[in-house]
């Protein structure tokens, strides 16, 4: 026996009480263990985070497949957990420490770290709660952190493994260096943005009377950082520049330092670019460490002039003015640095090269740089300039891990959906830079390497085991860096399953079969679990890689605070529903390309939600309950033979764009099955027919969309199949898939379908003449088809109420006014004499076309004018292409009209 809903569909009143009953009866993953397994493993947002709408497209994502899986009897396991996000979560502890008037360096590491757990315990649930509300159904039994006891060991194995394969070394480098933050970060966490800025020239005098060529006693170098030049150990000039040829190997006498330093010949000085000179600073400069190292410098040998702070500090010769210590390498907090003093002493010496522009009434003026808008790089966290330093880092070879993933995607191991992102995927693989994988922090996990006196590093799990190697009485320190965050997700789908431990688990669920990522992580994540996973445990991670888009403002804007377009996910799920965000997420969701946040779709899905509540409720109040079979019911009518080839054609379809990982295709295909078929037409059509047979499909029928639709809708659609039956031993989320046994039956399908084409074919001439859809009107159809005469003659009831067409006459139309009606091969004339003015209608209709042509045709000229398009607001040129689409459109429907009025 079905009970009855309530009128009205409350999402807040079912949403919460759902999720609670799944995940209390262990719904999510239910014992399962002779079931063929589908595994996969969510990127473990930051500790530290709260649910963004990116969140909530990735995760609906995975939950609709997991869902879906789970519904096709498979072990179906999502894993879930958080990332321990070294940075931002000490930076977080950090700055609630320094609203106490509290700091990280009155704590020893220990009781630090100690607090940050604190820290975790007390704060750290806040989007794993957030998720459930979204209604993700992970594995919440086995929730893992990335700094858990287990995780913890995989990762140090890890680190050890590889520095004992030689894939993990120690090097001197110039690595990108956040000088809030005092910590090396990667590349992919550098955020590169244009600022005004300015280009210095400077006069660097050759020593001991040398000139150039051109007799000149100096050579012009420019810069945008002109405080470098406190650590420049060379000049670079290209060795085919003829100016500079008889230079090559003689000296400058830096200004200010009086550091002797050599010029060189490389190919990175272009002659082409300003004076073709070039100041070299190898250890503050990424392209100048490579020339530097050509010229024959050791990393070691590299000046340094700043500290972990940027503030200036005397390099290796001891050459930098004591003025120039401990200042900032430029203003700051209004406060000039070593940038200004440095410009302000090399125009007192007579150095620098003034910059000659002219006004705006064209007069010259002089000034000490040039103007420009420099490409600067800042942190992504720590928001300040990033600062190239020379320093003593842990890297991972990435050139040679990188080598068998990028064979796997080649050889079809891997495949990448949508194949678009193939060529990005190679271009960053097979030009992949050595990964720094060390960072300055105290959360996170501690690089497991020791070193005695001499610096000789010995690395080893425990500090026993390097004790061990290094011999008794050697006294040994840890290193003090912890690994990259990235470094321990790497191990996500695996080493979550137990690895290096051989589990039951991992046995049975890795390979996973499937990773859901946005593809800003497809470097900083994905590939890096690929490199890992085949190196560590000789098999691929996955054997497909879904990569989906951005979630984007309304006008296509990326969603930033600064910009105030940012949208709550939780602000929609209190508004709308969980099922509608996660319905319109699917439904946007097509390969290649972003999302346009839309609000009024998803309270159009909610709308949706509510449609298929009140055709439940309708089902209710005519005896139409919970079906009792998998199998489609027995069917004689053609109505009810129809809407089960529309089950097996809907189930066939969406089983393909799942296959096809289409998840818009997939949403609209269960959206249009339900809105249109099921809940427009059948339901229209079986009024006042509730016979035993029509309420048997009617359940099943209802039964089979709940099933289908639930991967997207779960909770509406769990309340609703909860209330057609008594069944509390099967519930939804674990109910079997539609599994019909039935054919489509063409002849039923064709009947019906030319029964709605008739239907829709009336209803749209009566809008497009004003004539009221009540009004009955007379038809006839003087050669009618043998499927037109059938349908008519089985279905008169059913055309009267719905096309309100009486009678239906299969005899010639009388003269006059008329209408023509298409349905199939069918012709029908619709007598309107009597029913409206034609001549005031045609008028009508005459003088809305030449409004609509009128319109199109100054929408088209502005569209043309390449001026509008170019320079008027986005938002305007957009409202304009969709004026012209509806003017363009009103017009054939105008024109039609008229047609039909003869």
């Amino acid at each position: 026996m079905s009970t009855e809903l309530s009128k009205t569909f409350d999402p807040a009143d079912i949403e919460q009480r759902w999720y609670a009953h799944w995940e209390e009866n262990g719904l999510f993953r239910p014992e399962r263990p002779d079931a063929e397994p589908f595994t996969i493993v969510n990127p473990p947002p930051n500790v530290t985070g709260s649910l963004h709408i990116g969140h909530a497209l990735d995760n609906t994502l995975q939950d609709v497949v997991i869902r879906y899986e789970r519904l096709r009897g498979k072990d179906a396991l999502w894993v879930v957990g958080t990332d321990h996000a070294g940075i931002a979560t000490q930076m977080v502890v950090e700055r609630q420490m320094e609203a106490r008037q509290d700091k990280r360096t009155n704590y020893s590491r220990e009781d630090f770290v100690g607090k940050v757990w604190e820290w975790k315990e007390e704060s750290g649930g806040t989007i794993t709660r957030q998720l459930r509300r979204l209604g993700c159904s992970m594995d919440w039994s086995r929730e893992q952190f990335t700094m858990d006891e287990h995780f913890s060991n995989a990762v140090l194995k890890t680190f050890v493994d590889l520095y004992n394969d030689g894939l993990i070394y120690r090097d001197k480098r110039l690595v990108n260096w956040d000088p809030k933050l005092k910590t090396a970060i990667s590349d992919l966490e550098v955020e590169t943005t244009d600022v005004k800025g300015s280009f210095w020239h400077f006069k660097y005098p050759l020593e001991d009377g040398v000139t150039t060529s051109e007799g000149k006693d100096h050579l012009v170098v420019a810069t945008t950082r002109p405080e470098t030049m406190l650590a420049d150990m060379a000049v670079a000039v290209h060795p085919d520049d003829e100016r500079f040829k008889s230079v090559v190997g003689k000296h400058i006498v830096l200004p200010i330092t009086g550091r002797r330093v050599p010029i060189v010949a490389d190919e990175h000085a272009d002659p082409e670019l300003g004076s073709g000179c070039v100041k070299i600073t190898p250890g503050h400069d990424f392209n100048d460490f490579d020339v530097g190292k050509r010229a024959g410098f050791k990393p070691a040998e590299m000046l340094n002039m700043l500290d972990g702070e940027a503030n200036v500090c005397q390099t290796a010769d001891g050459l930098v003015p004591e003025e120039f210590i401990g200042l900032h390498r430029f203003k700051r907090d209004g406060v000039d640095g070593a940038r200004e003093l440095v410009v302000q002493r090399l125009k007192e010496q007579g150095y620098l090269i003034p910059h000659i522009a002219k006004t705006k009434k064209g007069e010259e003026q002089e000034l000490d740089a040039e103007p420009r808008t420099i490409a600067t790089p800042f942190g992504d966290r720590g928001g300040v300039v990033i600062e190239p330093w020379l320093t003593d880092q842990w890297y991972v070879d990435a050139e040679k891990l990188a080598k068998a993933p990028i064979e796997a995607v080649k050889d079809g191991t891997i495949e990448i959906v949508p194949k678009s992102w193939e060529k990005t995927f190679f271009n960053w693989m097979e030009n992949i830079q050595p990964w720094c994988v060390s960072r300055q922090l105290w959360w996170g996990h501690r690089i497991p390497a020791w070193y005695d006196a001499e610096g000789k590093a010995y690395v080893a799990m425990t500090e026993e085991e390097a004790q061990a190697q290094a011999g008794e009485g050697v006294a040994l320190t840890r290193d003090e860096d912890v690994l990259d965050t990235w470094f321990s997700s790497a191990l996500w789908p695996f080493a979550t399953l137990g690895w290096p431990d051989k589990t039951d688990l991992l046995d049975k669920h890795y390979p996973n079969d499937l990773l859901i990522s946005g593809f800003d992580i497809l470097f900083f994540w994905d590939a890096r679990m690929m490199m890992q996973g085949m190196h560590l445990t000789g098999k691929a991670p996955w054997p497909r890689l879904y990569l989906h888009g951005l979630v984007r403002a309304a006008d296509g804007a990326k969603m930033s605070k600064s910009k105030g377009n940012v949208v709550d996910p939780l602000g929609l799920i209190d508004q709308y529903g969980a099922d509608a965000l996660r319905f319109f997420m699917s439904a946007m969701e097509s390969q290649g390309r972003d999302i346009k946040m839309d609000e009024k779709r998803v309270e159009g899905y909610r709308n949706f939600a509510t449609k298929l509540w009140n055709a439940t409720r309708f089902c209710q109040s005519n005896g139409i309950g919970a079906s009792t079979s998998i199998v489609a019911p027995t069917a004689t009518q053609a109505v009810n033979k129809w809407i089960i080839g529309e089950v097996v054609e809907t189930k066939n379809a969406l089983e393909q764009a799942m296959a096809d990982l289409r998840f818009d295709a997939a949403a609209n295909t269960i959206y249009h099955f339900v809105w249109d078929r099921f809940c427009d037409w059948y339901i229209e059509l079986i009024k006042g027919n509730f016979d035993e047979e029509t309420k048997a499909v009617a359940g099943w029928a209802l039964d089979q969309i709940l099933v289908m639709l639930h991967p997207f809708m779960p909770f509406i659609t769990e309340e609703l199949w909860s209330k057609q039956g008594d069944r509390p031993d099967y519930p939804l989320i674990t109910a079997k898939w539609p599994d019909p046994q039935a054919e489509v039956d063409a002849e039923a399908k064709a009947e019906i379908d030319w029964l709605i084409a008739l239907t829709s074919a009336v209803r749209t001439a009566k809008n497009e003449l004003g004539i009221a859809p009540g009004a009955k009107l007379e038809a006839f159809c003087p050669s009618p088809s043998s499927l037109g005469r059938k349908v008519v003659e089985e279905n008169a009831a059913a055309i009267e109420r719905l096309a309100r067409l009486t009678p239906v006459n299969f005899a010639e139309a009388p003269g006059g006014a008329a209408m023509q009606i298409a349905a199939g091969d069918d012709a029908f004339i619709v007598p309107l004499e009597g029913v409206i003015d034609i001549e005031a209608e045609k008028a009508r209709l005459t003088k809305a076309m030449e409004a609509s042509t009128k319109e199109a045709k100054s929408l088209e000229g502005r569209l043309n004018n390449a001026n509008f398009v170019e320079r008027a607001k986005p938002e305007a040129v957009e409202k304009a292409r969709a004026d012209y689409t509806h003017h363009t459109a009103e017009i054939e429907r105008l024109k039609a009209a008229l047609t039909r009025l003869g």
